[in-house]
Formats: structure tokens, C-alpha cells, sequence
């Protein structure tokens, strides 16, 4: 069984596939992990690798799902990437870190795709 946290935080996950799918991405790897930690989606985007870090939050008591993504954050995401594509046959013109925010309040769903973030 999940904890609530992390029903939310697979919820908001989804949310925010569903969400590049729509806008035009291919998702190539979910949760991609190893022993630095996690991708929570690459994708694809014309001729840009897109490596997402996805915000979950059921409120903004503390912040902002963005705010979350801090410059300790984005320096682990580049590196997880860097280790991504050592493993992965996939070549891109251009590297893009997107972050996509999702806010899940009484019910109802926001998603906020911020392409380039960092």
C-alpha cells in the first residue's frame, strides 16, 4: 500500500505524463534511477533530450512545486543525465531540463510545464 505521499506524488507523476504526451513529447524512460538518484522522466522533443523533474505538491503552504527544484537539484539532474546517456543509445542537437509542476488542490488538478528551467 502507498502512503499518501507517494499515492500523490505517483498521481501527480502521471498527471504530468499525460501532460508532455499531449503537448507533443515522446517519453523515452520513467523513473530511471541509479545508485546518484533519479530521472523522474526523459523525453524526447524535436531534436532536444529533454530530462524532466516532476513537483507534486497538494498545496502551497511551503512553497511552490518549483520552488522545490533547487540549485542542489539541478546540479544532481545534470549529472544524473550525464550518467543517463552513458547507458542509453540516444544522441540529441541540444539538452533541455524541464521542470513540470503539479498542484493538487480539493480535487482538482494544475500542471505547469516551465521547458528550460534550468
Amino acid at each position: 500500500m502507498q502512503t499518501s505521499r507517494a499515492a500523490l506524488g505517483a498521481r501527480g507523476e502521471q498527471l504530468a505524463v499525460d501532460h508532455l504526451v499531449a503537448a507533443g513529447l515522446t517519453v523515452l524512460d520513467r523513473n530511471w534511477r541509479c545508485a546518484r538518484g533519479e530521472l523522474d522522466v526523459v523525453a524526447r522533443e524535436g531534436d532536444a533530450l529533454v530530462f524532466c523533474e516532476v513537483k507534486t505538491r497538494s498545496g502551497t503552504r511551503y512553497g511552490s512545486p518549483v520552488q522545490a527544484v533547487t540549485p542542489v537539484k539541478q546540479a544532481r539532474m545534470k549529472q544524473l543525465a550525464g550518467r543517463w546517456l552513458d547507458e542509453h543509445d540516444e544522441r540529441a542537437a541540444r539538452l533541455r531540463f524541464d521542470v513540470v509542476a503539479v498542484l493538487l488542490v480539493a480535487g482538482r488538478a494544475t500542471v505547469d510545464h516551465l521547458r528550460g528551467a534550468f
